[in-house]
């Protein structure tokens, strides 16, 4: 079991596949890219299928999130997923990308053993997606969920990010486009996650400014709190169901308490939070030859140390130095 100090119990494991990204989101990467992880720091698909069998038979893990940088850039992803797949106990897995790409795997994941798709869209202006990405690939990401949604990998979640001057508007209009098309919206507050230190938390888009807008234009009505247990969002019924939409609130409204997560860096590193500063090395454990018992006391040691909170609450807070992408969302 993966228990920290407070009494969190860690059951959802993130595991970042490749620092590589084929957009460059302006909340997340310079336009010129990123020094990108050497190829021998990453961790293979054997290690990456090892490290969560210790997970899910030795720790308690029940749910598996494959992130990136971009996931579906990993030539060994559907082995990887139709590995990790046949476990016992079998975890639930699923997998937060951009969503170019999945137009021609969805299929083989579903087959694979993949249960699910979160995908990255921001706006459904085709003009505003390729400021925001640096990319014209508005389309690829719109077949994606089409595809994802066809291949069963449901329920398909949408992740969007609204920016001060750009697509702070659309809230209305992308709730509206996802009810009709039967995928689950949720609105992520901005955070710094960019290797280039830009963000500010004076002008960014709350959940309270996310909501006012969408109350424009829908009734919402709030979910239990028993109902949200861990997750990291909250919830609203849209217009008296069965439709809902979910806000993140990771700045305004931090969800620490209930925190169940733990996260594998694409290069073999324990993190546990999004935002720590420390991390823990089972990459090198694992080359050297330790034992899975070696590998699971060494991940107990690292939850054990993990802090109350992110300190995104904090108006002080300081971005890491290491780039998110190597990290995963």
């Amino acid at each position: 079991m993966l228990i920290d100090t407070y009494g969190r119990v860690a059951t959802d494991l993130r595991v970042s596949l490749t620092d590589r990204c084929n957009l460059r989101c302006t909340y997340c990467m310079p336009e010129e890219g990123l020094q990108w992880l050497a190829k021998p720091d990453l961790l293979t698909d054997e290690e990456i299928v090892r490290l969560v069998r210790v997970a899910v038979t030795s720790l308690g893990i029940t749910e598996v999130r494959f992130t990136g940088g971009e996931p579906l850039l990993r030539p060994g992803l559907v082995s990887v997923v139709e590995r990790c797949a046949a476990l016992e106990p079998r975890p639930r897995m699923s997998l937060t990308t951009n969503g170019i790409g999945l137009k021609r795997t969805a299929a083989a994941l579903k087959t694979a053993g993949l249960d699910r798709v979160n995908v990255s869209l921001d706006t459904l202006r085709p003009d505003v997606f390729k400021t925001l990405t640096r990319r014209d690939r508005h389309k690829d990401v719109l077949d994606g969920l089409r595809a994802a949604r066809d291949a069963g990998l449901t329920p398909v979640k949408v992740n969007s990010v609204l920016m001060p001057g750009l697509n702070d508007d659309e809230a209305p209009e992308l709730l509206a486009w996802a009810v009709d098309h039967g995928y689950e919206l949720r609105f992520i507050e901005q955070m710094p996650l960019d290797a280039q230190h830009g963000w500010k938390r004076d002008g960014m888009i709350t959940a309270g400014d996310i909501l006012a807008s969408l109350r424009t234009r829908f009734a919402l009505t709030a979910e239990d709190e028993d109902e949200r247990g861990s997750a990291p969002a909250e919830r609203w019924t849209v217009d008296g169901g069965p439709h809902r939409v979910g806000v993140i609130a990771s700045v305004t409204r931090p969800f620490c308490q209930a925190c169940d997560r733990t996260r594998l860096t694409a290069d073999g590193q324990v993190r546990t939070c999004l935002f720590a500063q420390e991390e823990t090395d089972l990459r090198g454990a694992l080359r050297s030859g330790a034992p899975d018992e070696e590998i699971a006391r060494i991940w107990k040691l690292a939850m054990w140390g993990k802090k109350a909170g992110s300190g995104l609450d904090d108006p002080a807070f300081l971005q890491p130095d290491r780039p998110m992408s190597a990290i995963g969302g």
